[in-house]
């Protein structure tokens, strides 16, 4: 049985994260035992119990997200490791992503991501932006309408390309309420203002990349023993120092997720594909983007034990 794993990003989290999954295997709860004492601080509790208000803060959804997958991995590694083909995460979960390949230890992957979380959380106060989901498809180009509003408004960009008919924009406030009404006016079904901190995966998040390189060469990272696919332009990565420059550009190019699914599924047609995380976001864009390609959730003790029982009947 092939396996690609795949890790999500901000949004996922929600309390109650990863409970009963540290309750039924002990590997997961060692997991957030390690992530609360590298971080000195007790993330597990935040991601059992709550409050949503502070897991959603961006330097606390991010380590969560991540402890979360690297748990899920852990309780499902022994069964599964030796299949796994490929990884690819979303925006934060692509550093899971290369924690699952062993490019990064437990304790460096949540530094780092926490790190991250804080850099952007800075850069959104420092250059304050918005972001908007553009759902249905549009008559333009969303990178069309997005230059437009940029030269009538402010600065915004295109962010994710989550799938078909699922885009995500960023930038000055200005800039992304301009084009929210352009992509109505060129047949969008709705526009969305998101939840967020700051304009992220846009150039307002530049600030933040010195800092991130300097957390990312404090940290011990390694080749990734699989490839990972990268979000910036959907291409597998098998090298450290290529991976590093990846996630900084990330900070301020789009996710190409669209692109990045269609590549796996031209590569592992018949793999597994398998959601590490809260939720399954992950696994329903990918059924937009490739409908053929098999999919399963898995964030719950039940479900850790559906996907080991999967692999050991396989």
């Amino acid at each position: 049985m092939d396996i690609v794993l795949l890790f999500p990003g901000q949004g996922s989290q929600k309390p109650g994260m990863g409970k009963d999954l540290a309750e039924a295997f002990p590997a997961a709860r060692d997991v957030f035992d390690r992530a609360d004492k590298a971080l000195g601080t007790n993330l597990s509790q935040l991601c059992f119990e709550g409050p949503a208000e502070e897991l959603t803060l961006t330097h606390n959804a991010q380590p969560a997200l991540l402890a979360h997958g690297a748990a899920v991995w852990a309780a499902t590694r022994d069964v599964i490791g030796a299949n796994v083909l490929a990884a690819a995460g979303h925006s934060l979960g692509e550093f899971t992503a290369y924690h699952a390949a062993e490019s990064l230890s437990l304790e460096d992957a949540v530094r780092v991501v926490r790190r991250r979380g804080e850099l952007m959380y800075e850069s959104g106060t420092k250059r304050p932006g918005a972001m908007a989901a553009i759902l249905g498809d549009t008559n333009r180009p969303i990178e069309e309408i997005c230059a437009e509003a940029s030269r009538e408004a402010g600065l915004v960009v295109p962010a994710n390309y989550n799938s078909p008919g699922q885009l995500v924009i960023s930038g000055e406030e200005a800039g992304v309420e301009r084009a929210m009404v352009l992509a109505k006016d060129a047949g969008a079904k709705r526009a969305i203002r998101l939840n967020v901190s700051g304009a992220f995966h846009s150039p307002l998040m530049e600030s933040a990349a010195p800092g991130l390189a300097q957390a990312l060469d404090r940290a011990s990272f390694e080749d990734p023993h699989f490839a990972v696919y990268a979000n910036v332009n959907a291409e597998p990565v098998l090298k450290a120092d290529r991976a590093k420059q990846l996630l900084l550009e990330q900070l301020s190019k789009p996710v190409r997720w669209t692109d990045e699914i269609q590549a796996l599924a031209h590569r592992f047609p018949s793999a597994l594909y398998v959601e590490m995380g809260p939720g399954n976001v992950l696994a329903g864009l990918v059924k937009k983007v490739a409908p053929s390609l098999k999919t399963i959730a898995c964030g719950t003790g039940a479900e850790v034990q559906q996907l080991r029982d999967l692999a050991a009947a396989a």
